[in-house]
């Protein structure tokens, strides 16, 4: 075996055949994360010709003269191989200590414990704790097993398999209140399209609208139209957005009121001539006519926002990285005066559809907590995703590789100093 520096070409090849590729281990990544001066590297093992293990290593220059590395969503390696990984992992220390550097961090894209919908632990399901421990024996430091959003990478996930499934099969283990959201979506004509890149200013504003929502800081519209840049034209990136088409929402109102007013008139028709039940004519009649006040006053608040927004409204935005065999909702948003609509439910709708259609394995809606109860502030997040049916996927966890104890101890002061002061500095923006 030898460790050695990949070519572009062998890189991608060995890659995009590996079973825990993501969108992170790619040359697209590594150029997206050029633009904010971090260097990739791109290295792995051979015995002979094979490759046997690579990785794309990402180096950033910090104040203190040193380097940085990561190797975002770890190595493209078997874990369950000590000899590959300690082999791997001797050579990599060596190569970060060559370049200067303080440390490597890994965050591999491996299940820790197999977990259900719920998030409750599955019997006799898949694990990798001795993977854990292999790593912890070869030196490297875990950040443990967080249960918010302490590293770099979500360490809890939602997603939904779809592999071998036909959509009618997925959605039936969609919940109720979800396909009753998706049913009125689509009554409401809310229709979901991809943006173009000239469209990009958009979706930067539906994610500066939830930025300054939910209080977090927004990336510069830069930051999007790199990324296009970056996977768009290889087909790993759509940007979607749902939109109400107003005037065929009035339309159908109108059409049903007409259903409603004939089936009204029908039913004084036979009462006139026939014996019928009183109380539920009653019944029906007051129903009917609740409807009908509801959908002139649907009409009316559709009349009001077509006067102020147009006949065309753009709801809410998402982004999307396809890539291997899943398709990532990135992140995403909703305009505020718009969130009563519900928009994401029908772009998930659309591209776990897509999905299915294309041959993905996994429908990754990302990012979740591991804290599965209603008093966490975030709960929300992974409710509305369980909806669509799906299992929590708990990954490892995030891994450093020191190779220079006394700059990584001050390092990781300077980060915390660093990062205390810019969030105090934001709190007092807002006050």
């Amino acid at each position: 075996m030898k460790f050695t520096s990949l070519t572009l070409k062998e890189f991608t090849t060995f890659a995009d055949q590996h079973e825990q590729i993501t969108f992170h281990q790619t040359t697209s990544w590594a150029n997206l994360k050029k633009i904010n001066n971090w260097t990739p590297h791109y290295v792995g093992i051979k015995n002979q010709k094979k490759i046997l293990a690579a990785s794309l290593i990402l180096e950033k220059k910090t104040p203190l003269h040193k380097s940085i590395f990561y190797a975002p969503r770890g190595f493209l390696i078997d874990y369950d191989d000590k000899e590959l990984i300690t082999y791997f992992t001797t050579e990599i220390k060596q190569y970060i200590k060559d370049h200067n550097g303080i440390f490597v961090k890994i965050d591999p894209y491996i299940m820790y414990q197999e977990r259900d919908q719920l998030g409750n632990i599955v019997e006799n399901g898949i694990n990798h704790k001795t993977v854990v421990k292999t790593l912890k024996n070869l030196g490297y430091r875990h950040k443990g097993f967080t249960m918010y959003q302490e590293t770099l990478q979500p360490r809890w996930l939602f997603v939904l398999p779809i592999k071998d499934h036909s959509y009618e099969e997925i959605k039936q283990n969609f919940d109720s209140k979800t396909k009753r959201i998706l049913k009125k979506n689509a009554k409401m004509n809310i229709k979901v399209r991809e943006l173009s890149k000239e469209e990009i200013p958009i979706y930067k504003q539906i994610i500066q609208s939830t930025s300054n929502r939910r209080e977090f800081v927004d990336r510069p519209l830069s930051y999007y139209e790199n990324m296009w840049d970056a996977f768009h034209d290889d087909g790993h990136l759509k940007i979607m957005v749902a939109e109400l088409h107003v005037k065929k929402y009035i339309a159908t109102l109108k059409q049903e009121i007409k259903q409603l007013k004939e089936e009204q008139r029908i039913r004084e028709e036979r009462r006139k001539t026939e014996d019928v039940n009183e109380k539920k004519y009653l019944a029906k009649k007051q129903q009917s006519e609740e409807k009908l006040s509801k959908a002139q006053h649907q009409i009316a608040e559709m009349e009001e926002l077509k006067e102020k927004y147009g006949d065309i409204i753009i709801l809410g935005g998402m982004l999307f990285l396809l890539y291997g065999k899943e398709i990532v909702f990135l992140m995403g948003g909703s305009f505020e005066e718009f969130l009563p609509f519900q928009s994401s439910y029908s772009i998930h709708e659309y591209m776990i559809e897509y999905a299915i259609k294309n041959g993905y394995e996994a429908y990754n809606f990302y990012g979740i907590t591991g804290i599965f109860d209603e008093s966490n502030p975030l709960y929300g997040i992974y409710f509305a995703k369980k909806g669509f049916g799906g299992k929590v996927v708990e990954l490892i966890g995030e891994f450093d590789l020191i190779t220079n104890k006394l700059y990584y101890y001050i390092y990781r002061m300077s980060f915390a100093i660093y990062h205390t002061t810019k969030n105090f500095i934001q709190h007092l923006k807002k006050n």
